[in-house]
């Protein structure tokens, strides 16, 4: 069995663990780069929750096989419905974010509007040129990609 996919339910755990230790700071940046009328309220509390169940439905499993909504430590394809290009994402930490390599942080104005979504799942995506109707196409794991990344630079 292949030992990220092992990883991916304890990768979802750390994240818990995360929000938890950091919540002032990621709430402060959460407020510094979201607009007022896209604030959610509760929106870690939201986050928690979403991640809470994933683990929960898959509680008996040795990994999660799947995954129905986008998370952090998640590649996301997206179609673009008007010309049908996919481009992928990578939804991470604010630390780890690289737009270049389409590693977007989940605190981002894109990152924010695909967290939760589902495949399928048809959008309207608000970018600064206004906005582009896309399709969530695919979902999986890549956080243990992100994890290596970490390691390495800090080696």
């Amino acid at each position: 069995m292949n030992h990220s996919a092992i990883q991916n339910k304890e990768y979802f755990i750390q994240q818990l663990v995360y929000i938890d230790e950091n919540i002032k700071e990621l709430t402060n940046l959460y407020l510094s780069s979201t607009p007022v009328q896209e604030r959610l309220k509760h929106f870690f509390n939201l986050y928690v929750l979403e991640v809470e169940e994933l683990l929960k439905v898959n509680q008996k499993n040795n990994h999660i096989s799947s995954f129905p909504k986008v998370f952090i430590g998640t590649k996301v394809t997206v179609l673009y419905d008007e010309d049908n290009d996919k481009e992928d994402y990578v939804i991470c930490y604010p630390e780890q974010s690289d737009p270049d390599r389409g590693y977007i942080s989940f605190l981002s104005p894109v990152g924010r509007q695909l967290l939760f979504k589902n495949i399928d799942e048809k959008i309207s995506l608000k970018i600064p040129t206004g906005e582009l109707s896309v399709t969530i196409k695919e979902i999986s794991f890549v956080g243990h990609l992100l994890d290596q990344e970490i390691r390495t630079k800090e080696a």
